[in-house]
């Protein structure tokens, strides 16, 4: 049920080729933070040996009025979920990006969406029926993880590895106004004088891609990952580039923890501000300096107290609070700016 369509002649990079064939796929990142680690939903692919991916199908205007319909349909039809929050993410055309793709099928230009969801003990029952898995998504990135500190495989494996591919001859800078590969390398992972920032997910997994260091790079053929031959353990793959769209994803959500209420989206109704605060950590993957971020979260009227208590820690109660929905209409760009450590 593919939704194809003939370039004309116009898109045509020669005469007297073959017109070529294209289908719109949709493509869900459906996030849940639990017990302080964030999830990424997986589910099986059909096509024999390839790993695990992310939930996806084609768009059909026949059968789909639109995008997000479409995308939501097939989240229930493979996970058995119905997901709240949905926004659109990126479009993903890149040729080569559907690994196993067979001579004569048509290139698949896919529409990522991101959406946000809790996990409950019912839809583990209902995910578990359909194969589908929640897989925590530092599996996939684990060099993203600072809450510990500086993960190890970044100066044991990926700063030597960078150092040396950032050396090679650089012919990714087309032009002047372009960055090197060294340039991207540092900015990207924090080299030097320059600080780490978490939003850099998509570039950080490009250059790791590029450079032929990660799964994805050598089933793909990547040169620089045949002439190693063999690979570090840099995280798992995922089917087609489902890791890339996913790497999109995270980079969007850590940037709009800062400047709008998404989070809350992850939260049960009521929580505590310890509760709140992992949450932040565990997207972000950074420490959050706990006075600093009770105070901004007050000040900042995101919350209110709901007059309850909750003892789950078996410590001292910790107050309760839900989300302060008025905020939406007091503020344009309500969001967590808090400092990361």
């Amino acid at each position: 049920m593919s939704n194809a369509m003939e370039t004309g002649d116009a898109a045509r990079p020669g005469a007297g080729m073959e017109p070529v064939q294209l289908g719109i796929g949709l493509n869900a990142v459906i996030v849940s933070v639990k017990d302080k680690v964030p999830f990424v939903l997986t589910v099986p692919q059909k096509v024999q040996d390839e790993r695990s991916g992310l939930p996806s199908g084609p768009f059909d205007p026949r059968v789909h009025r639109t995008f997000e319909l479409g995308l939501r349909a097939f989240v229930e039809e493979q996970t058995a979920l119905h997901i709240g929050h949905v926004e659109q993410l990126y479009t993903f055309g890149d040729r080569g990006r559907y690994s196993l793709a067979k001579a004569g099928e048509p290139h698949m230009v896919s529409v990522g969406y991101l959406a946000l969801t809790r996990q409950t003990p019912e839809s583990e029952k209902l995910l578990a029926k359909q194969g589908a898995r929640w897989r925590p998504w530092y599996d996939f990135f684990p060099w993203e993880d600072w809450r510990g500190g500086q993960p190890k495989m970044l100066e044991e494996i990926i700063h030597p590895s960078m150092e040396a591919f950032s050396k090679r001859p650089d012919d990714d800078a087309r032009t002047y106004q372009e960055l090197s590969r060294k340039d991207r390398y540092q900015l990207a992972f924090g080299v030097g004088s320059l600080k780490w920032d978490e939003e850099r997910v998509l570039d950080r997994y490009e250059l790791l891609y590029g450079s032929g260091l990660i799964y994805e790079a050598l089933r793909d053929k990547q040169p620089t990952a045949l002439e190693r031959g063999t690979l570090p353990d840099l995280g798992e793959g995922l089917a087609h580039d489902h890791r890339r769209i996913l790497a999109t994803a995270l980079s969007r959500l850590r940037a709009k923890l800062k400047y709008r209420p998404v989070v809350f989206e992850l939260m049960p109704p009521e929580f505590t501000l310890t509760d709140l605060q992992q949450t932040v950590e565990a997207i972000s993957g950074r420490h959050l300096h706990k006075q600093n971020f009770r105070r901004l979260v007050e000040t900042g009227q995101l919350v209110e107290q709901t007059g309850g208590t909750s003892t789950a820690t078996g410590g001292r109660p910790a107050a309760l609070y839900r989300f302060r929905r008025d905020i939406l209409k007091e503020r344009p760009a309500p969001g967590l700016r808090v400092s990361l450590l």
